[in-house]
């Protein structure tokens, strides 16, 4: 009899320990909207399939930016290591500091992201129509403008389309934003703050700034016909940031007191 008591409660025991796995199971799923859909059959949530279909491409296009003094395809640029890295500061001259080139940079980057993910938007919304209409829905897709935003530690994709499905219901939906997680915009107002010191004193100690954000390298490569190279780097996240500038620099043969 103890012998059946024993399994009996060993039984139960296994059994709340199934019901309470399977209701965390369930939890997880109603609780993670990223996960939950690709158990689903379709398209539940036309706002997360525009994020998983944009971040991503948007994600390399902001890196390449980065990597590039950004512009995908600098037309005044220094060639290092087979990277075309824009001038943001320059000078054929010597002895002379150099020019801005590029007085509004948030907003040039800004338009450089949009102007390189506007294709995949146009095709990312053709996904999404193509998907609700094997679903059954009827499909109202008017297509708006976009926009992009760089902000503190984010950056911001707005798409001001309208998509209304029908099928015994009427939804809508707009407003369509993409975030990605991404503090270039701070990255940017450090290699604005750099470039006014090379094009008025020529040159900028990098300790300085690290000394100041301890949570950034600060690179300055110069090469020998004065180019400097800048790398800005986040030691969190490794985002960066890189750009040339020419600016005071020195005839070969004469000694550079930098």
């Amino acid at each position: 009899m103890n012998e059946m008591n024993k399994k009996r409660g060993q039984v139960t025991i296994f059994i709340i320990i199934a019901i309470v796995v399977v209701g965390l199971i369930a939890l997880f799923f109603l609780f993670s909207p990223q996960i939950r859909p690709l158990f689903d059959e379709g398209v539940t949530n036309p706002h997360a399939f525009i994020q998983n279909c944009l971040e991503e491409d948007i994600e390399n296009v902001v890196d390449e930016l980065s990597l590039k003094g950004g512009e995908i395809e600098p037309e005044s640029f220094y060639l290092y290591k087979g990277d075309k890295i824009r001038y943001l500061c320059y000078t054929n001259e010597y002895y002379q500091t150099c020019v801005v080139q590029e007085s509004m940079l948030k907003e040039s980057i800004e338009k450089e992201i949009k102007e390189a993910i506007s294709l995949r938007i146009e095709e990312c919304f053709d996904d999404l129509e193509e998907e609700y209409k094997k679903q059954g829905y009827d499909v109202d897709l008017n297509r708006g403008e976009i926009s992009v935003e760089l902000l503190p530690k984010r950056i911001v994709t707005k798409i001001d389309s309208t998509l209304t499905l029908t099928k015994d219901t009427s939804k809508t939906y707009d407003s369509f934003m993409v975030v990605l997680n991404n503090n270039l915009y701070e990255l940017i107002g450090v290699a604005k703050s750099i470039l006014n010191y090379e094009s008025t004193i020529g040159n900028m100690d990098v300790t300085m700034y690290m000394n100041y954000y301890r949570d950034l390298k600060v690179e300055k490569i110069t090469q020998d016909e004065g180019t400097k190279i800048y790398i800005i780097t986040d030691r969190n996240n490794n985002n960066k940031f890189q750009f040339a500038s020419r600016s005071i620099a020195w005839p070969a043969g004469y000694l550079n007191n930098e």
